[in-house]
């Protein structure tokens, strides 16, 4: 049979066809690898080892509570992604971590923590200058602090950036670090207003930082022997760590933009969709994946929402609650997907606990509201807590869906496989590891949560 295409002529044709469709191959295989168009790389400033040891040391350390018994590490832990694997934390009046995180029956949580523990990831590349869901802390050179807060008057100078600023919010919180009315010092001081004042709450947090030797010999090294502590020394001490400690840019993907290493097909067939046909893109661009603006994507509302104690409402308007401008009600700000699918549950509210539920939200977020299963919440028990207010209240419902933004997109389940699959691809293994890791013990002695 052979001899026959050979005489015939036919199999030279049929060779030479052969190696035409494999050259075709390795043509689109080599337009496909070529490196998107993504801006400048993020860069990263150098740490000083000693700043990012001592910030290792108070990140892990409950003595910046109240009452001495959660640290920034209770909600922002490596296990569950720097974040806590629960959809709203549990604060003060709480023990363990993440979703075995449980109320004490003798001092019950007030409420929820508002808000998903967002996650750390690259939060110390430069530009990144916008925290928290609702951007309400950002670096604006129009403030003498250099950094626009909701504190104003009672904003100080001396955070070396956003990310260090950042750290006084949790520690101000009664629900989050600071304890409830009269449990202790820190939290009698915030209840009174006495925040950055002399002998305010920032004080006597750094107070009881310098009264432990190792730290003030640690600070000593830092800012040289017998600098006062202030409060802000400590924020700047965990930013550094937390630039060091959770920087990802060491992925599959940047791997295929830098190098030209491929990414796996279905990883490769999910960047092509999320660059493309799904418009992902529109809002998570550039190398971080995020335009760190704001946007209404209807996403569910769980829990107490943001509202002041004297507000008996269950909403969580966003933006608007920052700027005071109806055009952003109910937008939040565009997380970067660096390491995202180490970070369940998602959304502002986290309510989808799996990135593929998440990914179907986003293709047509009103049905996915309007259909909502709130199975998808981890919830740890909390009694008397407010849950689901919002949407059973069909109003509010109706007013988080007309905000939204995002116009539908269809896609087949092979599809958003392959979508899940490039946000696979965004993990940076070395990062999730850690480089510093846990401490064994912090020089106050208090236990370490592991």
């Amino acid at each position: 049979m052979t001899e026959y295409w050979r005489r015939s002529g036919l199999l030279g044709s049929i060779v030479t066809s052969l190696s035409l469709w494999a050259y075709a191959d390795e043509v689109i295989a080599e337009i496909k690898h070529q490196p998107l168009d993504l801006g400048p790389r993020p860069s990263f400033a150098l740490m000083d080892q000693a700043q990012v040891e001592l910030g290792q040391l108070l990140f892990y350390d409950p003595i910046l509570s109240g009452n001495r018994n959660i640290s920034c590490a209770s909600c922002h832990h490596p296990r569950f992604g720097t974040g806590d694997g629960v959809s709203l934390s549990l604060g003060e009046g709480a023990s363990r971590l993440g979703p075995k995180r449980q109320a004490d029956p003798e001092n019950l949580p007030e409420q929820r923590i508002p808000r998903n523990a967002p996650a750390l990831w690259n939060l110390g590349a430069r530009g990144m200058d916008v925290m928290f869901h609702d951007g309400r802390l950002e670096a604006d050179p129009a403030y003498g602090s250099g950094i626009r807060t909701p504190l104003e008057g009672d904003m100080v100078a001396g955070f070396d950036s956003a990310l260090s600023a950042q750290a006084m919010f949790p520690v101000l919180s009664a629900d989050e670090m600071a304890g409830h009315y009269g449990e202790n010092e820190v939290s009698r001081a915030v209840r009174l207003g006495q925040l950055s004042h002399p002998g305010g709450a920032w004080d006597l947090i750094a107070g009881r930082v310098a009264d432990i030797p190792e730290y003030r010999q640690r600070f000593d090294r830092v800012l040289g022997q017998g600098a006062s502590i202030q409060f802000t020394d400590i924020g700047n001490m965990l930013a550094a760590f937390i630039r060091f400690e959770w920087r990802a840019d060491d992925s599959p993907f940047d791997r295929a933009q830098m190098q030209g290493e491929p990414l796996l097909p279905a990883a490769a067939r999910g960047q092509e969709a999320f660059y493309g046909a799904a418009g992902c893109s529109q809002c998570h661009s550039g190398w971080l994946q995020t335009d760190n603006g704001f946007h209404a994507i209807a996403m569910p509302q769980l829990g107490p929402g943001k509202a002041a104690r004297f507000e008996a409402h269950a909403r969580d308007e966003g933006r608007l609650r920052v700027t005071g401008n109806a055009d952003d009600a109910y937008r939040f700000r565009t997380p970067s997907l660096r390491n995202v699918a180490l970070t369940a549950p998602y959304g502002h509210s986290g309510a989808y606990a799996t990135l593929e539920a998440v990914v179907r939200h986003h293709l047509n977020p009103l049905d996915a509201l309007m259909s909502y299963d709130r199975s998808q919440a981890v919830l740890p028990a909390l009694q008397g807590a407010i849950d689901w207010a919002a949407m059973d209240d069909p109003a509010e419902v109706q007013r988080i869906a007309s905000a939204n933004d995002l116009v539908p997109v269809t896609l087949s389940d092979d599809e958003v496989a392959d979508l899940i699959a490039f946000l696979e691809a965004l993990t940076d293994s070395t990062a999730a590891a850690g480089r510093f890791g846990v401490p064994d013990a912090v020089p106050s002695g208090l236990p370490v949560e592991r």
